[in-house]
């Protein structure tokens, strides 16, 4: 089992501390170069390229944009994994996302983790002018195209939304199968993981519900599933931080994305070594595992 940080700061909680409202550049910087040289295996961001103010309770305001961000950190990381989570795909032309992330996966040395969803956030899809109502069925569509194409120099893809050919991509992605995590919070999701990606990254599931969810598929060998915990405060509660990861690990988990409890920037760094030196990142997980 792989760990990665639920970045703060890019995409904060309903009532934030005041260090991740007042954050920026210099301080993401700091915990992504903490999370390279600890260990951990990615580092997420969410999309949103504008959000109504009246969901300020339900989601949050801000949102960072990932490919900048990731860009940003890749001139300062050497093996941190970049993952989107997630890009919502009605919002892109395929051809788009292979051309702006196939990019971020160059400049990085092939470090992109490619985290997509179908989206539902209709003032969202309005304002930017895109379908609503048919968007898992151009998400399903849109996967097919972005594997036919992310590491191609010249895709070839012909569906029922998009259709291009002779067109030549330069950068692209320069992993031979750049990995794909479907993100959602229901059934439709994980299949859409299942035949379509590589992985499936579910939110706001009960655990009962996800293990359910879990059985009633054949999952193909390989198959990832990314599970968060919730926030955890591994300095001063670490058995219930072991007792969170146990609860992933016990359902399955190949990676768990951390969030992490802190009221400043400094017990932010300070908690990304307890739960390093708590799990030894790979081995502990590992073991834990059924």
């Amino acid at each position: 089992m792989r760990f990665g940080i639920g970045a703060p700061i890019v995409v904060t909680p309903r009532k934030p501390p005041a260090w991740e409202l007042e954050g920026g550049i210099a301080e993401l910087s700091q915990i992504a170069v903490a999370a390279d040289q600890l260990g951990y295996d990615y580092i997420t961001c969410s999309e949103h390229v504008a959000v109504p103010a009246s969901v300020e309770n339900a989601r949050g305001l801000i949102f960072w944009d990932p490919a900048a961000l990731f860009g940003y950190m890749a001139a300062k990381t050497e093996r941190l994994r970049f993952a989107t989570h997630v890009l919502v795909l009605g919002y892109h032309h395929p051809l788009a996302i292979a051309k702006r992330y196939g990019t971020l996966d160059a400049v990085s040395g092939g470090r992109l983790i490619l985290g997509v969803g179908v989206g539902n956030l209709k003032e969202e899809f309005d304002l930017l002018g895109v379908p609503f109502e048919d968007r898992g069925e151009r998400a399903d569509e849109a996967l097919r195209a972005l594997r036919a194409s992310l590491s191609q120099r010249q895709p070839s893809f012909h569906g029922r939304y998009w259709s291009y050919d002779d067109m030549v991509v330069l950068p692209h992605a320069v992993q031979p199968r750049t990995p794909i995590w479907v993100g959602g919070t229901s059934k439709r999701s994980l299949r859409r993981a299942v035949e379509l990606a590589d992985g499936w990254t579910p939110v706001f599931i009960p655990h009962d519900a996800l293990k359910a969810m879990l059985a009633s598929f054949d999952l193909p060998a390989g198959f990832q599933i990314i599970l968060a915990t919730d926030a955890i405060n591994p300095r001063g509660d670490p058995d219930g931080a072991r007792r969170a990861v146990d609860a992933l690990a016990a359902l399955g988990a190949t990676h768990v994305t951390v969030k992490l409890s802190a009221g400043s920037l400094a017990e932010y760094l300070d908690q990304m070594e307890a739960f390093h030196r708590m799990t030894h990142m790979v081995g502990w997980a590992r073991a834990k595992a059924p």
